[in-house]
């Protein structure tokens, strides 16, 4: 398997996204490990302070994109970072300051984790402005693939819980990922991390922080997952068993068996209503689904399953997703994604464990924020599919909580990938949010 070590010198053009079932093919055809990483390197050579080298301590003279002062105050590598079990690694980018900050003036490194199913380089658009915000207040970045994701190490993934033990199900998930990303941070001798996190990263992000309250400075959650209540969830009583399962997972208890019994009755008379209302054949339709999302199948089975033709399907996601990209930019992602949807299933499974069908999280963190006692920023796009209700609501819990240092933003022009839909209003904020954990500054 080909490596980050691996110097790539020349790197050309991506490929046409393709457009019919020949192209499909040959997209398919060489397609390959060393090409996941060429897909990546592509993406970050944009970057002034870009190195190809994961030991360089400067920036590779020979980038184009080497054209400002930035290269000369701080460096960005992409490796594979080891952890403690063979062949488990998180695949990183850094960007670090070429020279160090004392610990008392710098702050505390930013950790940048992207969503389900995707990779840190869906953040190519903000690099540049987290490098110079690096550079200006002399700290670090790092943007990470999570374990089973991306091009981090692909290691089977297990829940053993039951499938009705949701406090159970949701936590041996989360594990998988929060026990590598605390690993990391402990091999990397980090006291403390700001955590910006989209989607699903968000989620973990929180996840993460309820874990470790002392190990997190800042909450940036951009869109994140799971946080409102499942609104077809109506029945008062539905919603007071949800949350008396989170406060019993949050204590470490599980729930009594008259609890859970009652709970059990009352979503089977729910589901019983809801067929009176459902057609027979959205019935049947919504039943498939949802059985095939509690077995575990996961999106990225079909693209892989077609095989030469997965080309195609990753491009049509492509050309509805990325049409407001300058097309080199477009094609260059088109190939990323498809690199990373290729690659063998992992990390990917969680999502029936995490969420419900529906994609609403089994635990929702709107029942779980008020424990949070870091500064948070809940970020959305005004025409985000993930509903900043449940950011609103998050805020007045927190606050309520004691918790003060907490926001609802709205970034206008934009959806859930709101980095990638106003990167210029999400890169400004994101500086902001990141000035206030440096040592002596206001912003």
């Amino acid at each position: 398997m080909a490596t980050a070590s691996e110097v790539i010198a020349v790197i050309s053009p991506a490929r046409a996204i393709p457009s019919n079932w020949k192209e499909s093919v040959s997209y398919w055809w060489s397609a390959g490990d060393k090409e996941s990483l060429i897909s990546q390197e592509r993406l970050l050579r944009r970057l002034p302070f870009f190195s190809s080298s994961p030991n360089a301590t400067q920036p590779d003279p020979n980038n184009e994109a080497n054209m400002d002062d930035l290269q000369a105050k701080v460096v960005g590598k992409m490796s594979q970072y080891q952890l403690d079990t063979p062949k488990r690694f998180l695949n990183q980018f850094a960007i670090t300051p070429i020279t160090p900050v004392e610990s008392s003036g710098a702050p505390p490194p930013t950790v940048v984790l992207h969503g389900y199913g995707a990779g840190l380089g869906f953040f190519f658009l903000n690099f540049q402005s987290l490098g110079e915000w690096a550079a200006k207040r002399g700290g670090s970045v790092y943007a990470l693939d999570w374990l089973g994701m991306g091009l981090s190490a692909r290691v089977p993934f297990k829940v053993h819980a039951k499938r009705e033990n949701t406090e159970q199900r949701v936590k041996e998930a989360e594990d998988f990922f929060l026990d590598a990303l605390e690993e990391w941070r402990v091999r990397n001798g980090f006291e403390t991390m700001n955590l910006i996190g989209h989607s699903l990263g968000g989620y973990l992000s929180v996840a993460y922080a309820l874990r470790h309250p002392t190990r997190v400075s800042r909450l940036i959650l951009v869109s994140p997952a799971g946080v409102p209540r499942d609104p077809n969830a109506t029945d008062a009583a539905i919603q007071q068993a949800a949350a008396a399962d989170v406060a019993a997972a949050d204590s470490g208890a599980t729930s009594s068996t008259s609890h859970a019994a009652a709970g059990k009755k009352l979503r089977h008379n729910s589901k019983n209503q809801d067929k009176e209302d459902v057609p027979p054949k959205r019935r049947i339709l919504t039943a498939t689904w949802r059985g095939l999302w509690e077995a575990g199948w996961s999106p990225f089975q079909v693209a892989r399953s077609l095989g030469p033709l997965g080309p195609m399907l990753v491009a049509r996601y492509s050309n509805w997703r990325l049409k407001a990209l300058p097309d080199e930019d477009a094609r260059s992602m088109n190939d990323y994604i498809y690199h990373i949807t290729r690659a063998k299933g992992s990390g990917e499974y969680c999502i029936s464990h995490i969420l419900a069908p529906g994609a609403h999280a089994r635990l929702p963190l709107v029942d779980r924020v008020d424990k949070l006692t870091v500064p948070t920023t809940f970020v959305y796009g005004d025409g985000d599919w993930m509903d900043s209700k449940g950011g609103a609501e998050s805020v007045q819990k927190m606050r309520a909580a004691g918790n003060k240092d907490v926001r609802n933003v709205i970034i206008p022009y934009a959806g859930h990938h709101v980095y990638l839909d106003n990167p210029d209003a999400t890169n400004k904020l994101l500086q902001k949010e990141l000035d206030k954990t440096v040592p002596g500054l206001r912003a």
